[in-house]
């Protein structure tokens, strides 16, 4: 025990050495085990994630395809109903509506019809030579500045007609002017030809051929655009697509007065230099009742004068087939003179058509059969301008019986102010002349790198006069014309000297030369458009040069109706087209039931064919 307690105190009393750093042991971590997730677990979570994505996909994919589709029920109970409820002012709710179809287009995702329910010819109908889809088309007004015309092709329609077009840029009536008759499908507007002018509403249309000239491989400059103008893709060059047309609404200008009927005449012939190019068919305006003057234009001496100078500046449009020119007439002017003045002045003028019906400034009486109207919507009926709605149908069907008896047969008391029925002949002719002045030439054309079963189809196809160049009827009437030389015996004063009219002929002779280097220069711009194309394309676009153009046909046979006013369904639809009509035209149906309207009508006239047959096979069984 002693010994211890000496080592102890020993130990105790020996001096400490500072520990070095080098001699301290390093400590070694250790840290805790953890247990990992097998992999059997991992293989069940990826999988889940697979599935909730290709759920969400899927379900996306079935609301795309739901929400695009114009048969859905959201366009008529949601998308209106929502318009309406946010927008108090019915011009608002508009606009509104056509921004967001617009930008629903640029993404793809604007509603259409789908599944090709025209596939079936059942409700095919030919208008103005042309094959069209259906007898449907919309009334001006829907869109006013060409905003939405491929939006609204998409939705079903045949034809599409865009506009009131003024040659100014106008603000129209003071607002508020437009007013809804929700209860009974009406409304009432005043709006005043409100327009953002021709040249605006030219260079829209103008991109958008260039945009499809661009979409096929032509390029987009002006000879991409003149190429597919020409028909080079195979489509009607307004509207773009097979077995539909494009329809240009225009007027004249609010200050322009409506007494000066040559100044009204220079602002609907501005109209189609303008606008022409781009359309199919041109709707002269002399009906709406909200500007003040314009329905006096529909007197028959007016009119005929106007509608004489759109026909003349419509053969003059840049193209190889000139567009239609249909008027559009009041429903007011209803008595058997007015309407007998106004065909005369059809006939008289080589129109094509007649729209008959636009909004009515008298106010019927509501429908039974609708809801009553409310204490807002009966101080509405109040407000100045026409009223457009499903009243108007019994009218429309009874003034499209008229005019139909009436543009049946022209009228052996009417004389043609121009010779239209001659338009024929006259591209010959001119197509001769201009064979005769290519071949004077040392320095035709060159189409050696076509391929050489097509190479010389656009010589052959101008030497035929089956297909006039872009630009080779841009010459006035006079400038057509072959010089003749004055027979010798004239039976008027034969004192007159002959120099006065050898230079009268001096100057009603066109430069040969410069006019052959214009033609030439439409030629190559059309074979500088096809040799942009794959070969194989080139030879379609060359068969499709060497059909002849549709708009070939004599003034004689019967005029084209379109009818607007008051159709809301099928049924009504295929009245107005058993009536006489050739097309059936909605606006105000279409802004109560959305974009699935006109789906819903085609199917409605197929179900009423459907029954009126059943119902003749039965009495024919009786």
């Amino acid at each position: 025990m002693r010994h211890s307690t000496t080592r102890l105190l020993f130990r105790a009393s020996r001096p400490r050495l500072p520990a070095h750093p080098l001699l301290i042991r390093p400590r070694v971590f250790n840290p805790p085990l953890r247990r990992h997730a097998s992999t059997s677990q991992e293989k069940p979570s990826r999988l889940v994630n697979v599935l909730y994505a290709a759920t969400l996909a899927l379900g996306l994919g079935i609301i795309y395809v739901y929400v695009t589709d114009t048969r859905a029920s959201i366009h008529r109970y949601v998308v209106i109903p929502a318009l309406r409820l946010v927008y108090s002012d019915p011009e608002d709710a508009h606009h509104a509506g056509n921004r967001i179809l617009k930008s629903l287009w640029d993404f793809g995702l604007h509603p259409r019809e789908r599944g090709d329910p025209d596939q079936n010819h059942d409700l095919e109908v030919e208008v103005f030579g042309e094959r069209l889809r259906n007898p449907i088309a919309t009334s001006a007004g829907i869109d006013k500045h060409a905003d939405i015309p491929d939006v609204l092709f998409d939705i079903g329609p045949a034809i599409v007609e865009i506009g009131g077009t003024t040659p100014l840029p106008q603000a129209g009536n003071d607002k508020p002017r437009v007013f809804r008759l929700t209860s009974q499908q009406a409304m009432i507007n005043r709006y005043g030809l409100n327009s953002e002018g021709a040249d605006h509403v030219a260079m829209r249309l103008r991109n958008r051929v260039r945009r499809f000239a661009h979409s096929l491989g032509l390029g987009d400059d002006e000879i991409a655009e003149k190429a597919v103008l020409d028909g080079i893709a195979g489509v009607p060059p307004g509207s773009l697509t097979p077995g539909k047309l494009l329809a240009v609404n225009i007027a004249k200008n609010k200050v322009t007065p409506e007494d000066d009927v040559e100044a009204v005449t220079n602002d609907y012939v501005y109209c189609v230099e303008k606008l022409g190019p781009y359309a199919d068919i041109l709707v002269v305006n002399v009906s709406s009742p909200n500007t003040p003057g314009l329905r006096s234009l529909q007197q028959s001496d007016k009119l005929r004068t106007i509608l004489s100078g759109v026909v003349d500046a419509a053969r003059s449009v840049q193209r190889r087939t000139r567009p239609y020119v249909m008027v559009k007439v009041s429903p007011d002017e209803d008595s058997e003179s007015e309407i007998a003045g106004i065909c005369d002045a059809v006939w008289a003028a080589g129109v094509d058509g007649v729209i008959v019906g636009n909004t009515t400034n008298r106010r019927p009486e509501p429908l039974a059969h609708l809801k009553k109207l409310s204490p807002l919507e009966e101080q509405n009926m109040l407000e100045r301008g026409g009223f457009s709605g499903p009243h108007l149908f019994e009218k429309t069907v009874d003034l499209v019986k008229k005019y139909r008896k009436l543009l049946v047969e022209k009228p052996a008391s009417v004389d043609t102010v121009s010779n239209p029925s001659t338009r024929k002949g006259a591209l010959e002719a001119e197509a001769d002349r201009i064979k005769s002045a290519l071949a004077s030439s040392p320095e035709e054309p060159s189409l050696a790198n076509i391929p050489s079963p097509t190479s010389d189809k656009i010589t052959a196809s101008v030497d035929s006069g089956d297909v006039p160049a872009s630009g080779m009827l841009q010459q006035s009437g006079a400038d057509k014309q072959p010089l003749l030389t004055l027979p010798s015996d004239r039976q008027f004063d034969k004192s007159q000297p002959e120099t006065e009219n050898a230079e009268e002929a001096e100057v009603a002779a066109p430069d040969a030369e410069v006019r052959l280097a214009e033609e030439k220069k439409q030629l190559q711009s059309i074979q500088e458009a096809i040799e942009r194309l794959p070969p194989r394309a080139q030879r379609d676009a060359f068969d499709r040069l060497e059909i002849d153009p549709a708009h070939l046909e004599s003034v004689d046979q019967p005029k084209v109706i379109f009818a607007t006013g008051g159709i809301t369904n099928g049924k009504q639809a295929l009245e107005v087209v058993n009536a006489g009509a050739n097309v059936a035209m909605v606006y105000t149906a279409l802004v109560y039931g959305g974009a699935g309207t006109i789906s819903r009508i085609k199917d409605e006239m197929r179900q009423e064919m459907k029954r009126q047959d059943q119902e003749k096979r039965s009495k024919a069984q009786n």
